[in-house]
């Protein structure tokens, strides 16, 4: 009966990889020379075209309109309404301002996760070789169906996922699915039921490489239902998350939205039934009241804080794409890395030679033929010692060739093979001249069948050279040691530290050889070694990790390579004290309750595939962790876009892999990560700093101003004169903390926590605190220029630069939240900040003595020695604001 793999659900669906071939011959119902043009066609009409479906998208009207749905941009336009009706112009334009870059920054940005769906598809190549009616055709990769034979060569781009018929030395490069660093051997024999995703060999999957060899295989998965449209789908149902600053920002625009309204209304109802004003003067008070009150500078100067930490992380080659996330990698508390390419160098490197005599360790990493073996060993132009004739062996019984390139040096070929000719190199051999010089007369080339690889080579002496290399066990059998106990267990040693093992033999052959056969290569061959090969960690990663780790941050490697390798690597870059290793087929057996738990207290997932590594995140950040993962294979993609930060590869990372992610590495450095952390948490501090400065200061003013009608006393400032403190310094000093440095020990601290409250118990009370001392700053010098009979209108004049001074006394005192500023650094500032101190003394100097501020404002000239005693009081407010920090910070509320 035939099968038809898309008129059944995707998990009741045969498991192809472990049928025999002529099983899944028939099952398709397949004939021997492919199917027939008719009946391509009509199974084309029946299961649709070979391509990924097409995303529902949003019209790009209602994506940009959806922007302004939020509680605080609606206050923001009321505030904007507000100030039009006050005839203050430049107020309103810059909220209208800030409400449409936002907008704009977020529809720009809102295409991620379609972007991500169009790479995949790009993926897929546009045309392959089928099998139709026993002749090959070419077709487009969208007219293949389920049951088509698909005919594959190095270099192919695998169209769709095939079952193998049939393969001659076919390495499959699927690094960007399962995230396997060196090529797998495909062949047709079936494999187990429950095989992960990297073990089935006799498999291939759409959007892969065909490294080397040729391959014959049944398409058994188009479109939609091939592993790479599993991952399609994924990504499409993953929810774009709402990083933690956007939540306690749109949580505290709501609950602000509705303390002012309260407020304004109250103010209002109060002000003409019990104090007799006038419903238009009271409504003019408590229209410039209400734009006092609304910090609507603050998401501008988010904003710009933002984007400063993005050029400063673009200085260390991390490329931001959307600027909530700079803030979040600060916060973040755990992140999920994959190990090829992001902690390892992707790059095969020879680490140690094992012969009968002697251990030799091996300098040097990646292909660059730098470093020496042993105590600087150097091969000699024979075969006859056992680590000369391994070293010749590895470069003659080997197809692949090293280039340098821009100073970089590039395999074209075998990974394995290309460390093994820089293991020669290092022993002092040229391999492209020894290959002139010891020509091939014939080979066997590796098959997962029988193992191993052989070569016939002819020496400069005239002597034939049989030279051989595979999998340990194997040659060691065809040397007649299969109970080498000894060997054993050097291969063991090796396997546990993640290295993969090569065995090597060779023979003196005679001049008769000429051409080599499995009886010719398994006479008297002598076992000369092993070789470990492993993919080395970078060493700016063991660095990283360690930073990470003092800061709290818990560093979790998932992989699709093989447990013993990964953990191996683990222990190397010291990821964990004793790290704790699961693998994918371990997984499926957790059920999801108790995934958070074995999530947090792993480090390394080896064999996973996307669908485990979308349940690890999302694990993990069910226990209220935030979680940052990076990646550079399509098989990352979804856990990318569901992770708080998506971190992608630049250099290695596919484009699926880029647009699912929020930040791109540019230099592929793990170490960047670390940089990109204290930038983010530099920013968050930064964040709180101008939250800390901005409401305090909107504070004062108001509760002056309130307190003033309550207790029935003369207004301390007009409305016109509460709308100039806010544009003269939400345009200098607002903007200022924006640009401050890290403070000393921020990567020393924990991580924040997801549900950590934006006005912390020390903000909320440092808002109180500041208020009241502003408050009473300016009754105080209100009631001493009334006293001094200097009249209402230089008394306000005094109380609007009170508070210009006290902002500027509180701003240095606001620069180090939890270290002393009365220090050379503290007092001095920064460039920027001392540039914006000019500035608004200018216009303060303006406001007070220029004729033109006097008819604007209602302001008067104020005697020297009277501004000595306004800058009396900034001082005396800085005094006891250093006070106050200093006795929280003894009790570690500064840092809350």
């Amino acid at each position: 009966m035939k099968h038809d793999p898309r008129a059944i659900p995707a998990e009741d669906a045969p498991s192809f990889h472990a049928l025999p071939a002529a099983q899944a011959l028939a099952l398709l119902g397949t004939p021997e020379g492919g199917l027939s043009q008719a009946e391509a066609r009509e199974r084309l009409a029946r299961h649709g075209p070979n391509r990924l479906p097409e995303p529902r998208r949003r019209h790009p009207v209602l994506r940009f309109l959806s922007h302004f749905n939020n509680v605080l941009i609606y206050f923001l336009l009321a505030s904007a309404v507000a100030a039009f009706l006050l005839d203050h112009a430049i107020d309103a334009s810059v909220i209208v301002a800030v409400v449409l870059i936002n907008a704009v920054i977020g529809y720009v940005q809102e295409g991620k996760a379609e972007r991500a769906l169009d790479a995949i598809r790009d993926m897929i190549a546009p045309h392959a070789a089928v099998l139709r009616e026993g002749t090959r055709h070419e077709v487009e990769v969208a007219d293949i169906v389920p049951g088509d034979i698909v005919l594959l060569e190095a270099g192919d781009k695998v169209p769709a996922d095939l079952r193998v018929l049939s393969a001659r030395n076919c390495l499959v490069d699927e690094a960007i699915l399962t995230g396997e660093s060196v090529p797998v051997v495909k062949q047709e024999g079936a494999v187990a039921g429950a095989s992960a995703l990297g073990d089935r060999t006799s498999m291939l999957f759409s959007g892969t490489l065909v490294a080397t060899g040729q391959a014959r295989a049944l398409a058994v998965a188009t479109g939609g239902t091939t592993e790479i449209g599993k991952i399609s789908s994924l990504i499409g149902e993953v929810q774009t998350l709402t990083t933690p600053l956007l939540r306690q920002i749109n949580r505290f625009g709501t609950l602000f939205t509705w303390f002012a309204l309260a407020l304004s209304a109250l103010l209002f109802a109060f002000a003409t039934l019990a104090r007799g004003y006038s419903p238009v003067d009271a409504m003019m008070v408590v229209v410039s009241l209400a734009v006092g009150v609304v910090p609507e500078g603050l998401p501008a100067v988010i904003t710009i804080t933002l984007a400063i930490g993005v050029q400063r992380m673009a200085r260390r080659h991390a490329i931001v794409r959307r600027l909530p996330a700079v803030e979040t990698l600060g916060s973040t508390s755990v992140i999920c890395s994959d190990k090829t390419g992001t902690l390892t160098r992707n790059e095969m490197t020879v680490r140690r030679v094992v012969t009968a005599g002697a251990t030799h360790m091996v300098e040097g990493s990646g292909y660059a033929p730098l470093g020496a073996i042993g105590e600087g060993w150097r091969a000699g132009d024979g075969a006859q010692d056992d680590l000369d004739g391994l070293v010749h062996a590895a470069a003659l019984c080997n197809d692949a060739e090293l280039k340098e390139k821009d100073g970089h040096w590039i395999v074209l070929g075998d990974p394995m093979e290309g460390a093994l000719g820089a293991l020669a190199m290092k022993a002092g051999l040229d391999p492209r001249s020894l290959r002139a010089a010891w020509p091939r007369l014939d080979a066997i080339p590796f098959d997962a069948e029988h193992r191993f690889m052989a070569t016939l080579n002819a020496a400069p002496s005239g002597e034939r050279w049989v030279f051989v290399k595979g999998a340990p066990e194997r040659v060691m059998a065809m040397c007649g040691l299969r109970e080498a106990a000894d060997w054993h267990e050097k291969i063991a040693q090796a396997a546990a530290q993640g290295e993969r093992v090569l065995g090597f033999a060779a023979r003196r052959a005679g001049p008769e050889l000429a051409a080599l056969g499995m009886d010719a290569v398994e006479e008297e061959l002598r076992f000369l070694g092993l070789v470990g090969l492993i993919d080395p960690p970078r060493e700016e990663a063991l660095a990283a990790i360690a930073d990470c780790r003092s800061a709290g941050i818990s560093v979790k490697m998932i992989t699709g390579d093989h447990q013993e390798t990964a953990t191996a690597i683990a222990r190397q870059l010291n990821l964990a004290d004793d790290p704790v290793a699961v693998t994918g087929v371990e997984l499926d057996r957790v059920p999801d309750e108790a995934l958070p738990a074995l999530a947090a207290r792993t480090s390394v997932f080896a064999r996973t595939n996307p669908e485990h590594k979308l349940r690890i995140v999302r694990a993990l950040q069910s226990t209220g962790a935030v979680v940052a993962m990076t990646g550079d294979g399509v098989n990352d993609a979804p856990s990318l876009k569901q992770a708080d930060v998506g971190v992608a590869m630049g250099r290695k990372g596919t484009e699926a892999a880029k647009e699912a992610a929020e930040m791109v590495l540019a230099n592929d450095d793990f170490a960047s990560i670390v940089a990109a952390v204290r930038e983010g948490r530099t920013v968050y501090d930064n964040i709180r700093k101008v939250i800390a400065w901005t409401l305090p200061t909107n504070g004062g003013e108001v509760m002056a101003v309130v307190l003033a009608i309550i207790l029935g006393l003369a207004l301390p400032m007009t409305p016109a004169q509460i709308l100039w403190i806010n544009m003269i310094l939400t345009v200098t000093l607002g903007l200022v903390l924006a640009f401050e440095p890290p403070e000393p020990g921020v990567m020393a601290r924990p991580p924040r926590p997801r549900n950590a409250p934006l006005l912390s118990r020390f903000l909320l009370w440092r808002v109180v605190f500041v208020s009241v001392l502003f408050t009473a700053g300016v009754f105080a010098i209100f009631q001493f220029a009334l006293w001094r009979g200097l009249g209402e209108a230089v008394a306000r004049t005094m109380v609007v630069n009170t508070l210009v001074v006290m902002e500027i006394f509180y701003l240095f005192n606001v620069r180090y939240l939890n270290a002393p500023s009365i220090s050379l650094t503290g007092i001095v500032g920064t460039p920027v900040l001392l540039g914006a101190l000019a500035a608004v003394t200018l216009a303060q100097i303006a406001f007070t003595y220029l004729p033109i501020m006097h008819t604007l404002f209602a302001t008067a000239p104020i005697p020297f020695m009277d501004g000595l005693v306004i800058i009396a009081i900034g001082i005396v407010v800085l005094v006891i604001l250093e006070a106050e920090k200093w006795l929280l910070g003894r009790r570690h509320i500064a840092t809350d």
